[in-house]
């Protein structure tokens, strides 16, 4: 399906934000059949796309090429030490619609690519990301710390599930 019919499509549907946002996640679909390992459409108006890693910067580009939404977050989920996975989830909406796409990477050395060189906002979540979770956001612009005070222990995300800031 090519960008120009898919932007008709979604200018058609524009009156109506139920049926605008249900033709924006029937595109989406669409778009990432191909390269998703899971789809799933866990509530109303919203779609998780899991993507391996290697397709992962490629889903981005064809959403931002075909100019589907925009990125609106990157998120992070630690599924904790028994299982040793991160999966880093990065939200792209479009009116009400929502395109989760869901990364996994090992959580003993999480690494993701960054995502600046086509979406140069990125660089504020990918920051998040990495100071919270302690994913490497590999070619990221800038490492420097968003939240946490300078003087905050390496190597302690707080975040993840196995961190006690307690003590």
């Amino acid at each position: 399906m090519n960008a120009d019919r898919l932007k008709v499509q979604q200018s058609s549907a524009r009156n109506d934000p139920v049926e605008a946002a249900s033709k924006a996640l029937e595109i989406a679909s669409i778009l990432l059949r191909a390269h998703a390992v899971d789809m799933d459409d866990p509530e109303r108006n919203r779609l998780d796309v899991w993507v391996e890693l290697e397709n992962f910067i490629l889903t981005v580009k064809i959403l931002i090429r075909t100019e589907w939404g925009y990125l609106s977050a990157i998120t992070g989920l630690d599924f904790g030490p028994e299982e040793d996975q991160i999966e880093v989830l990065y939200h792209f909406c479009a009116g009400d619609a929502v395109v989760t796409l869901r990364v996994r990477t090992p959580r003993n050395e999480p690494k993701v690519p960054t995502v600046c060189e086509i979406i140069p906002s990125a660089s504020f979540f990918e920051r998040e990301l990495s100071e919270f979770f302690g994913v490497e956001v590999i070619g990221t612009p800038t490492r420097a710390a968003l939240y946490l005070p300078d003087d905050w222990p390496e190597g302690l995300y707080p975040l993840r599930k196995d961190v006690d800031l307690q003590t």
